[in-house]
């Protein structure tokens, strides 16, 4: 094999390849034999068939399973000797192959650069710890006695107000016409709840009961019912009776009724369920900020390639989200030029950062045991109570998804590396604090996404 290296810029190295022929017909005479042992030729015994009428038979197929095989054997070899890792698969391009001829293509290959890892355990991170305020427990307790409240007839002649239950009649008209579901006799309105259309709630408070009346709505836009979506509506509405609603008495009834043994258990079940909910938080806030330590002290080139893929990545998630409404009006209406400055740091970030786990899983020889995976799974499926079994098998029989949840796990596995190494102190912090976006967020303060890290696995067979 003769190898001429035609660019060597940075991270891109490109070479020019020339393998015998003799080489490459010895490998297509290896399979034709391999072939004839079990060929079956009509008027031949397997294993007499003559290397003529196999090679016309066989031979177009052989010659490409050959030529793959010896470009690729060819190319590793290249790369071994020459002591490089790939960033992204090489792009490889056939120049000449002619029967009789040497072979000859180029390949195209993008390197990960040399990351020298520092000293983890010079990192000095705070852990934010949140501290439950027994006001919020009890907010927790005053909703809960709300939706255990309960309504009495209002005697006197007085108007609706918000916190009323209204008992009424109602039916619905679109364009003139009842629709299914737009109509009830009796019905309790908790007024002030939101639970109606936009608008309908606002129009009842201030009549009495006993009055009859009409209100007008406009369906949302994203309404459940396509055929009612964004339609004007009109309610003849009954007030029948207007109720007084009361809270439930904070008290081991209220707890009973939630399915504990006293107030004491309730409270402590709630700020179980407090701690719970900002555990995420807390473990996401830890990340990121750790993220931006690594990113400020890490610096080395990015293959172009990457970066560029990410990019188109990171716009077209971008693009989507504009396109289903998911933008602030002001990031979907600001200038494409600043926009796409913020992908490519995004985009650079994401890759770099990939980068440098891969380095650091390489390195530590960290690899994710079948147990980890395990209870990912199981902690996903928990996400959907009634549904664990149906979760489960997604993984199973998903590949794109497994590779996805490899990845995640992958990049946890190695902040917990790191983390184990850095010097942490627990800061005892308010929910409001917690929450709080940084006084100068960063645009490129997005988490390097598991995608960043699967594309290097042709570079690091841990991944």
């Amino acid at each position: 094999m003769q190898v001429t290296e035609t660019k060597n810029e940075g991270l891109s190295r490109a070479f020019a390849v020339t393998i015998p022929s003799a080489d490459f017909d010895a490998k297509v005479d290896d399979r034709l034999k391999d072939i004839a042992k079990t060929a079956k030729i009509p008027g031949f015994r397997p294993g007499k068939v003559p290397p003529a009428i196999l090679k016309k038979k066989f031979g177009p197929n052989v010659m490409g399973e050959a030529l793959e095989q010896t470009i690729n054997e060819a190319s590793s070899t290249l790369l071994k000797e020459r002591e490089l890792r790939p960033a992204t698969k090489p792009k490889v391009e056939i120049t000449n192959f002619e029967e009789g001829e040497d072979i000859e293509y180029t390949m195209d290959v993008e390197i990960m650069p040399e990351i020298k890892l520092g000293d983890f355990s010079k990192i000095k991170i705070d852990r934010h710890i949140v501290e439950i305020d027994e006001g919020e427990v009890q907010k927790s307790l005053e909703n809960m006695a709300k939706s255990y409240k309960s309504s009495t007839p209002i005697t006197k002649k007085r108007k609706a107000k918000s916190g009323d239950v209204a008992v009424i009649n109602f039916l619905g008209k679109v364009d003139g016409e009842e629709f299914p579901g737009g109509k009830a006799e009796d019905y309790p309105l908790d007024l002030g709840s939101g639970s109606f259309i936009p608008g309908f709630e606002d129009q009842v408070i201030g009549h009495e009961a006993g009055d009859e009346f009409d209100v007008k709505v406009t369906f949302p836009k994203e309404y459940g019912a396509e055929e009612l979506a964004g339609k004007d509506a009109v309610f003849e509405v009954v007030i029948k009776e207007l109720q007084e609603s009361t809270p439930s008495e904070i008290n081991d009834d209220l707890a009973k009724k939630a399915g504990m043994e006293n107030l004491e258990a309730l409270k402590t079940a709630i700020r179980e369920q407090h701690e719970s909910m900002f555990k995420d938080a807390t473990r996401q806030k830890l990340k990121r900020t750790l993220m931006d330590i690594l990113e400020a002290e890490y610096s080395f080139d990015l293959p172009p390639g990457m970066v560029e893929e990410e990019f188109e990545t990171v716009k077209n998630q971008m693009e989507e989200a504009k396109k289903s409404g998911q933008l602030s009006e002001e990031d979907a209406n600001r200038p494409e030029k600043e926009a796409e400055e913020e992908f490519r740091q995004i985009a650079e970030r994401r890759v770099r950062l990939g980068l440098l786990f891969t380095e650091i899983g390489a390195q530590n020889d960290i690899k994710i045991a079948q147990d980890d995976f395990n209870r990912a799974i199981m902690e996903e499926s928990k996400r959907y109570p009634g549904q664990e079994q149906a979760v489960i098998d997604y993984y199973n029989n998903n590949p794109e998804a497994v590779q996805a949840l490899s990845g995640t796990i992958y990049e946890e596995t190695i902040v917990n590396f790191i983390l184990e190494l850095a010097t942490t102190t627990d800061k005892k912090v308010t929910i409001e604090e917690l929450l709080a976006e940084d006084a100068a967020p960063k645009k490129s303060s997005s988490k390097p996404k598991a995608k960043a890290k699967a594309k290097t696995k042709s570079a690091k067979k841990d991944k």
